[in-house]
């Protein structure tokens, strides 16, 4: 059996430009999954747009920093910044909280559940968790949703750390590819979670293009999509969109690359698919039958 590739986009409900994107490439047969923000701007706007096209995996994207959050912000204290209002600001100022033991997994757990609550309300048959800035890298992350996706009949999570064959190709910054490099020795205790270990929640054998963040062009799309091995299960992470007005109301350090995924994504998935052994495109959904 060929590899199977889960193509996700990020970050639906950001902006209605984000959505259309994410819509038309899911129409185009080159993208089969998205995570939808339940706090972003353009949430109704991505409802919609799902509800419009039923194969398109969703699953929720847990946003625990830069925003506002679901919850009343007094019932989850430990995440929330100086402005009492929404989440700490920077990922930076995340991890420095994280790493000084004061996010409670208590308030990670309330939180996420208000997210995944809000989509279920509104008709959304969610596929799988992942987290915005991939922070369920952490144990303090991880363990809370876990919980809260079992409880929640959710059955399937990202596996945020990036292969070593796809961390080979070298692509991004050199920074940002030793900042995924070290964090990767995380896996093992992602891995030996009870939850995966014993297959109540599933998850792939790793997350490509983290590290090509923002550099994720057609010739970049193109090397990761050749070396990628004739068997397992790997996700596509991508952030297409319509660089327009309405990017430029939020706070994202993405903006014109957004069109340059959508149109690799456009241009490459196409021919990967003419190839020999090509891999089969599913969404999470997928991930509880065998391959």
């Amino acid at each position: 059996m060929p590899a199977r590739l889960i193509l996700n986009a990020d970050d639906f409900g950001l902006t209605p430009g984000v959505n259309r994107a994410i819509g038309e490439l899911h129409s185009a047969g080159v993208l089969t999954s998205a995570t939808l923000m339940a706090n972003g701007a353009a949430f109704e706007d991505a409802v919609t747009i799902a509800r419009t096209h039923p194969t398109l995996g969703i699953g929720c994207h847990i946003v625990l920093t830069d925003g506002i959050p679901v919850s009343p912000p007094e019932t989850i204290p430990s995440l929330i910044g100086a402005d009492r209002k929404s989440f700490r600001p920077s990922l930076l100022d995340f991890l420095q909280a994280l790493f000084r033991g004061r996010i409670r997994e208590e308030d990670v757990a309330r939180e996420a559940l208000a997210q995944i609550q809000k989509l279920q309300r509104a008709g959304i048959e969610i596929t799988h968790l992942d987290t915005h800035k991939h922070t369920h890298l952490f144990p303090t992350i991880t363990r809370p949703l876990l919980n809260v996706a079992e409880s929640t009949s959710i059955h399937a999570i990202r596996n945020p750390f990036e292969p070593n064959w796809s961390l080979s190709l070298d692509h991004g910054s050199s920074t940002r590819r030793l900042a995924v490099k070290l964090i990767g020795r995380l896996r093992p205790r992602f891995e030996a979670t009870l939850h995966l270990h014993q297959g109540r929640i599933h998850t792939t054998d790793g997350t490509v293009a983290i590290s090509a963040t923002g550099q994720l062009d057609a010739a970049t799309l193109a090397e990761v999509l050749r070396a990628l091995p004739p068997t397992g299960t790997y996700e596509l992470c991508c952030h297409p969109g319509y660089n327009d007005r309405d990017l430029d109301a939020v706070t994202t350090r993405l903006r014109a690359h957004r069109d340059i995924e959508r149109e690799a994504l456009l241009s490459e998935i196409p021919r990967i698919l003419t190839q020999p052994n090509a891999p089969q495109l599913i969404h999470y959904g997928s991930l509880s039958t065998s391959g």
